[in-house]
């Protein structure tokens, strides 16, 4: 597996003289997530190199942000992943848009149904992997085998392909982006606490993440649960949305810890709310990379998350933050401690973060790389 670099374009231009058409198929209705990093590629890829067409369901949060930022956006109806007869709405629209390469950036189905139709098309078709959960050996064998090439959004996914029998020239590594400018915002502590109605000299901690069980919430109840009495000015804002919602915040109550532990909803702003923050955590037990870590990363915070998955990609063990096993919420409890005695070190973690995120994780390296897979198997497919 290696990871993707800078590709001229200037072989497949002149051997097309015209862009490569690249119909993109994501099938997931919010713009967070994987959604948000097809938006950044769409906008990102050059124009003279790459013409784009996405594909997304009617009503698609990243439908409407990409046609406004004018890339062709077909929808098609798709009732879930079990929609079989979106194989063919997929393709009469590779058909008719005269497409000549399909990239698949979303499960929930498109993995099988659009793999198929660009098998069907005679269309080369390459796939990004965004999660790091190992699959059935034959199910990977049938999913793949439409795939002439897939993109692992972290190393540690990369390594689960590996393990799971993908071969490693079929496997690049291509890392997720930030938008690191978005979250270059001012920090307004006092009204970060006014807003949310803590007092005025509390500690404020977040953990952005969807609200399902592998995220962790538990682990960070277990933590407070030993925290809360001998820190009684911290507290933690849990943004999100999920269909733990409900069971979370009972949990919260029945451990007395309302006081403490803030489920604040999904936050459309977090570029605002993050560099107010003094800290954030995030003990998922598995990750592909998690974008979230990025994200604090950029608005200059220290970030305390798992040894797991594409995570320690994200995080700089003792450098950007700290990493702990996944599912021990003992340390993450002394981790936390760590991070509530030591401002200074948080400042520093923080800095760090920043300046590496700016480096390393670019929206411009990202659709770099992505570019490079592009020619790498149009070139293949004209051997």
């Amino acid at each position: 597996m290696k990871s993707a670099e800078r590709y001229s374009v200037e072989p497949l231009s002149e051997e097309l003289g015209r862009p490569l058409r690249v119909a993109h198929l994501e099938m997931g209705k919010h713009l967070y997530g994987g959604a948000q990093q097809v938006l950044y590629l769409l906008n990102a890829l050059p124009n003279a190199a790459v013409e784009s067409i996405l594909i997304c369901p009617q009503g698609a949060a990243v439908g409407d942000a990409a046609r406004e930022s004018g890339i062709t956006v077909r929808e098609i109806a798709y009732s879930g992943e079990l929609d079989w007869r979106s194989v063919g709405r997929i393709g009469r629209i590779l058909q008719t848009d005269a497409i000549d390469l399909v990239h698949v950036h979303s499960r929930r189905g498109a993995d099988i149904w659009g793999g198929l139709a660009a098998h069907r098309a005679r269309l080369p078709c390459i796939v990004s992997r965004r999660v790091d959960n190992p699959e059935l050996s034959w199910i990977g064998a049938l999913k793949y085998r439409f795939f002439v090439h897939v993109i692992a959004i972290s190393e540690g996914i990369g390594e689960v392909l590996l393990a799971g029998g993908i071969p490693a020239e079929k496997i690049s590594c291509v890392r997720s982006a930030v938008d690191w400018a978005r979250f270059q915002q001012d920090a307004d502590a006092e009204g970060l606490r006014q807003r949310f109605g803590l007092p005025k000299k509390a500690v404020v901690a977040g953990m952005a993440a969807q609200l399902i069980p592998r995220k962790g919430h538990d682990v960070l109840l277990d933590a407070m649960s030993a925290l809360s009495s001998d820190w009684p000015d911290f507290h933690v804002l849990v943004m999100g949305k999920g269909p733990l919602a409900q069971s979370l915040q009972r949990d919260i109550d029945v451990r007395g810890l309302a006081s403490h532990v803030h489920c604040v909803g999904f936050l459309e702003d977090l570029e605002w709310v993050m560099p107010s923050l003094d800290f954030l955590m995030h003990p998922a037990r598995t990750e592909g990379l998690g974008v979230v870590l990025l994200q604090a990363a950029s608005a200059g915070l220290a970030v305390i998350a798992s040894n797991a998955g594409g995570m320690p990609e994200a995080v700089a063990h003792e450098t950007t933050g700290l990493l702990i096993p996944p599912g021990d919420p003992t340390a993450l409890t002394n981790a936390i401690t760590r991070m509530l005695n030591n401002p200074t070190e948080r400042a520093a973690f923080g800095k760090a973060g920043r300046g590496r995120m700016a480096r390393e994780f670019s929206i411009e390296a990202m659709a770099s790389g992505n570019l490079h897979i592009y020619q790498k198997v149009m070139l293949a497919s004209r051997m």
